[in-house]
């Protein structure tokens, strides 16, 4: 006899809460130099424009 498919899905509330986050990578140039670096950061999604918006 076959085995049944066991195709339970587990509600997790971590895992839910954890599509709310997302990591967002910013450029950032140097005044002195001129060169770019990269900020990163790990934020809520509602937040990432004002992320992306702050100097």
């Amino acid at each position: 006899m076959a085995k049944a498919a066991k195709t339970a899905i587990k509600k997790d509330s971590k895992a839910s809460d954890a599509k709310n986050w997302s990591k967002v990578i910013k450029a950032v140039r140097s005044p002195k130099t001129g060169a770019y670096t990269f900020k990163e950061q790990i934020i809520h999604k509602d937040k990432v424009k004002d992320f992306l918006a702050q100097k």
